[in-house]
């Protein structure tokens, strides 16, 4: 399934995207994609009501948000991709690197990106999220991928200024808001079984400014949702953000030095 939540900022239904693009409405069935829904089996339980009812279909024009109402955390991966590593003239690390965006941060796909008060060197990151489906804590990676709800892409936008040249923890240049965008859509694992090679690329302006694939992860996404789960619980509906490829505007300017 693909998961979208649709509508005016802060007034977002669920939804879904069918085989055929279709988008609907399954707000009949939940108020929204979060905690609650993921917790309690909502997948599984929308698969069947899916079975026995027609959802009223959503137009294309409408707005979508991101596919997942505020998680608890979102939690990001830095320095996960060995070209990325290289262009950033970094080494490869021994263990993730993790750091927080505000859940304030998430917005949908296609708004606008708001340059905070004071920006001056805002960066962008295609990432890969993994959403969590069931709570969890010091998980093996061999039992990881159960633990997952689905994927989705991620912007993640950071103000380089801010994180590197204000002191303290990256976190004060990842969380300005409409610094997460998420979507289009949540693809359920079915959707995606293999997450170890994804084709990743992202333009800026219509160029293209990263093309990668999941291949040049150093720690994979069963790792990853191990490793997370071995220092804090994750919750249903909390995203973990696996980092990004070359092709950011920091490793360009360090190219250039």
């Amino acid at each position: 399934m693909k998961l979208i939540r649709f509508g005016e900022r802060g007034k977002e239904r669920p939804g879904l995207i069918l085989h055929d693009g279709t988008r609907v409405d399954i707000s009949g069935f939940t108020t929204d994609y979060d905690e609650d829904f993921f917790a309690n089996d909502g997948l599984l339980r929308l698969e069947d009501w899916l079975k026995h009812n027609v959802a009223p279909e959503v137009a294309l024009t409408v707005r979508l948000g991101s596919p997942i109402s505020r998680p608890s955390k979102i939690v990001c991966i830095g320095l996960n991709f060995r070209d990325h590593a290289r262009e950033s003239k970094m080494e490869i690390p021994d263990e993730p690197v993790i750091f927080f965006k505000a859940t304030t941060s998430l917005t949908g796909p296609n708004d606008d990106l708001i340059i905070p008060r004071n920006g001056q060197k805002v960066d962008w990151e295609v990432e890969l999220a993994v959403v969590i489906g069931k709570k969890c804590s010091y998980v093996d990676p061999g039992d990881a991928l159960a633990y997952v709800a689905g994927y989705a892409l991620h912007n993640d936008y950071s103000e380089r200024a801010f994180q590197f040249e204000r002191g303290g923890q990256w976190v004060k240049g990842k969380s300005a808001d409409t610094f997460a965008p998420l979507g289009p859509f949540l693809a359920t694992c079915n959707e995606i079984p293999d997450t170890s090679r994804l084709g990743m690329w992202l333009k800026v302006n219509g160029a293209f400014r990263q093309r990668s694939s999941t291949r040049e992860m150093i720690f994979d996404v069963p790792f990853l949702v191990s490793y997370v789960s071995q220092f804090m619980t994750l919750l249903p509906g909390d995203i973990i953000s696996t980092g990004t490829p070359a092709g950011v505007a920091l490793g360009m300017r360090l190219r250039n030095t």
